[in-house]
C-alpha cells in the first residue's frame, strides 16, 4: 500500500545573488521541457517510500522516483503531492528555471504540468507526444538549489493560459491545414516551417527574458502565422533566408511591440528581389499578443560577385 506524504516543507528559496535589470519587464515566454527535481535527497527518499512497486509487463519493479512514467502514474492518483516536487522548465537538459505556482490557478497549473510530462513520455510517433512546451511566467528574485547543486532562478507561474505542448510534425500539419497551398506544393511548405522551427529551437535558442526574445518565441507558438508567410514565399519559389527581430517604431500606448522578419530569396537567381514579411508581436503582458496583418516588401537582391 501507498504512503500519504506530509505537506510539503515550502521550497528551499532564497534570495538571487544577482540583480534584475532594469532594461527587461520581469515577464517570461520560454520555450523548453517539463522536468522535476527533489532538492535533497530526504525529499526523494520520501517518495520513494510513498510510491507502489510497478508492475509492467509482468515484471513487478521496485518504487524509482525517478522514472517519469512511475511518477506520472503515481501523481495522477495522488494529485496533491505535485507540489512536494520542484518542477523545472529545461532545454537541451539544461535547467532554466524552477517553476512555482501560485494563484487560484495553482492546482490546475500542476495538473497541466502532469499532462505534459506525459506528453514527453508517449511514443514519437504518437500523436500525443510533447517534444516542446512553451510557459509564460513572472522571474522573482528568489532562487532554488536543486539536488545536483545547481542554483536556478524561480519563476512564478499565476495560471496555464499560454502554456503549450506540441510536436514539431503535428504542428506543422496544423498550420498547413490553415492555407492554401499551391497544388504540388505542400511538401515544400512543409519542409519549409519545419527548418523555421527547427532554426529558432536550435539556432536561435534563448530563456524568453528580454522582449526581443519572448516576441521570437511567440512567432514560433503561433506558427499558424508563418504558414501563410511561407505559402506566398514558396509560390514565388523563395527559400527562409534571415530571421531578424526589431524593435517596433510603432506601438500602442502601454505597449511593447517587436516586428519579426523573415526574408526569402531564390536560391536560383541571387539577383532577384528577396521579400520580406513583417509581424508584429506586443509582449507587454505575460502572454503575447499579435498586432495588426502581416505586411511584405520587396529588397533588392543581393549581387552576385564575378
Amino acid at each position: 500500500p501507498s504512503l500519504s506524504l506530509p505537506p510539503a516543507p515550502p521550497l528551499p528559496l532564497s534570495p538571487s545573488s544577482s540583480t534584475p535589470s532594469s532594461a527587461h519587464s520581469g515577464h517570461v515566454y520560454a520555450l523548453g521541457t517539463i522536468a522535476y527535481d527533489f532538492g535533497d535527497e530526504t525529499r526523494r527518499d520520501t517518495f520513494k517510500q510513498a510510491m507502489a512497486p510497478v508492475n509492467r509487463d509482468g515484471l513487478l519493479l521496485p518504487p524509482d522516483p525517478y522514472d517519469a512514467r512511475q511518477m506520472v502514474d503515481h501523481l495522477d492518483h495522488h494529485p496533491d503531492q505535485a507540489p512536494s516536487l520542484i518542477w523545472t522548465l529545461q532545454l537541451d537538459g539544461n535547467t532554466l528555471y524552477a517553476l512555482d505556482p501560485k494563484g487560484p490557478f495553482a492546482q490546475a497549473t500542476y495538473e497541466m504540468f502532469l499532462l505534459m510530462l506525459n506528453g514527453q513520455l508517449a511514443p514519437p510517433t504518437s500523436g500525443e507526444f510533447i517534444d516542446h512546451i512553451s510557459l509564460p511566467g513572472k522571474r522573482t528574485d528568489r532562487t532554488v538549489v536543486l539536488l545536483s547543486g545547481e542554483e536556478v532562478p524561480v519563476l512564478k507561474v499565476l495560471n496555464p493560459r499560454g502554456m503549450y505542448g506540441w510536436n514539431v510534425p503535428t504542428l506543422v500539419e496544423a498550420a498547413l491545414a490553415t492555407v492554401t497551398s499551391p497544388e504540388g506544393e505542400t511538401a515544400l511548405l512543409r519542409d519549409g516551417l519545419t527548418a523555421f522551427l527547427q532554426r529558432v529551437y536550435h539556432d536561435l535558442r534563448n530563456v524568453g527574458q528580454t522582449s526581443r526574445d519572448r516576441a521570437l518565441n511567440f512567432a514560433v507558438t503561433n506558427t499558424f502565422q508563418a504558414a501563410a508567410t511561407f505559402a506566398e514565399a514558396i509560390a514565388g519559389n523563395r527559400q527562409l533566408d534571415t530571421i531578424e527581430v526589431e524593435k517596433s517604431p510603432y506601438c500602442r500606448l502601454n505597449s511593447d511591440c517587436w516586428d519579426v522578419l523573415l526574408t526569402f530569396y531564390d536560391p536560383e537567381d541571387g539577383k532577384r528581389s528577396r521579400q520580406v514579411f513583417r509581424f508584429t508581436l506586443d509582449v507587454a503582458d505575460t502572454m503575447p499578443v499579435t498586432v495588426g496583418r502581416i505586411k511584405r516588401w520587396a529588397k533588392p537582391g543581393k549581387a552576385v560577385k564575378g
